[in-house]
């Protein structure tokens, strides 16, 4: 039954904008243990807008269910009175079969039972038990989800896109996860890199262009940063300026490159402190220190706030000589290991 059947619109909107009024089973995950089990993976979406990832299990749904029904099911179904419901089936326990397959052929029936009971009048959303299944935990905030093969478009055209000088004025997002395409289609995300958008592929896939690749992606592993021309209302309506720090890690294999996007303006001037933690954690290693190139390209070490406050001051001198796209800060870093002193030219 459509929601606006079942909802009256004034009590909808009355709605706090974290409640859950959609959802769907996008994949199973298997995890291992002294018990292996299938966990489904859930993707949520808010009144507000927004969208996240659950992961539960069967048995978490049977519990829900049973609390829902002891609460809100009619002593007669074909007579329902006020705040009841009858409630949509719940596809049933089965205990001889393989786990793998079942949990498979769970998934279209516990969307469909997900999209019914998120389909029920304003009052019913609120229940707590409800609300508490839907709640994003930590654990859930901090797992990353992997294929999510139900959310993947049925046609995966790929156009050959040549990056411009201006992408960085262009619709594009963030990477809040790491993503690995399957096949040669779909992109390969790094957490923090900076996607230019071109196309929407359908409701929850996008095709965008990064490190000169293009494909299509799950919108769910990014934060759209500048939406595309038709889809204004995926924004969070703030007026944030947003901009790219290149930077490169230099190792004995060689050089990794990132498009950082921070949430500063380019005249900003970060502390020591800010670009060693966030270098930290865009390359996932510790052991790290800060350099930049002088004017004969040589590697000089950043140790503190005057070296930085160096950094950019050198490096705007060698503006006019550096094309660079608009949204670029006109200094980058280079992260080397702190205990490699082999890239420095130490000759007098």
């Amino acid at each position: 039954m459509a929601l606006q059947q079942l909802r009256d619109e004034s009590d909808f909107e009355q709605l706090p904008h974290n409640v859950a009024v959609s959802a769907t089973v996008a994949d199973i995950e298997e995890k291992k243990g002294f018990i292996d089990y299938f966990r489904f993976v859930i993707e949520v979406k808010t009144k507000g807008g927004s969208k996240y990832f659950i992961y539960r299990r069967y048995r978490q749904f049977f519990n829900l269910h049973e609390i829902l029904e002891s609460r809100y099911a009619p002593e007669d179904p074909d007579k329902p009175g006020p705040n009841t419901c009858v409630l949509p089936l719940l596809p049933g326990k089965v205990f001889i079969g393989n786990k793998r397959e079942i949990a498979e052929s769970r998934i279209p029936e516990l969307s469909t039972y997900l999209k019914r009971l998120l389909g029920f009048p304003t009052w019913f959303l609120l229940d707590e038990a409800l609300r508490m299944f839907f709640y994003q935990t930590d654990q859930d905030n901090q797992h990353q989800p992997r294929a999510l093969r139900r959310l993947r478009p049925p046609t995966r055209r790929v156009k050959t896109v040549k990056p411009k000088l201006d992408l960085f004025s262009s619709p594009r997002a963030e990477a809040m996860f790491d993503f690995r395409g399957n096949g040669k289609a779909e992109l390969n995300l790094k957490k923090g890199e900076v996607v230019f958008l071109l196309q929407r592929v359908n409701a929850d896939w996008l095709e965008g262009t990064v490190n000169n690749q293009t494909g299509i992606f799950p919108q769910s592993f990014v934060k759209i940063i500048k939406p595309l021309p038709d889809d204004d209302a995926e924004g969070d309506g703030e007026d944030h300026t947003y901009s790219c720090l290149r930077c490169l890690l230099l190792t004995s294999s060689g050089a990794d490159t990132r498009d950082v996007c921070v949430q500063e303006d380019l005249t900003t001037q970060p502390t020591y402190k800010e670009l060693l933690s966030r270098m930290r954690d865009v390359f996932k290693l510790d052991d790290v220190a800060l350099n930049y190139r002088d004017p004969d390209g040589d590697l000089i070490r950043v140790l503190d706030n005057e070296d930085v406050q160096l950094m950019i001051q050198e490096s705007r001198g060698q503006q006019v000589n550096v094309s660079r796209p608009v949204n670029q800060f006109p200094w980058q870093l280079v992260v080397t290991l702190a205990s490699d002193f082999s890239v420095y030219n130490t000759e007098a």
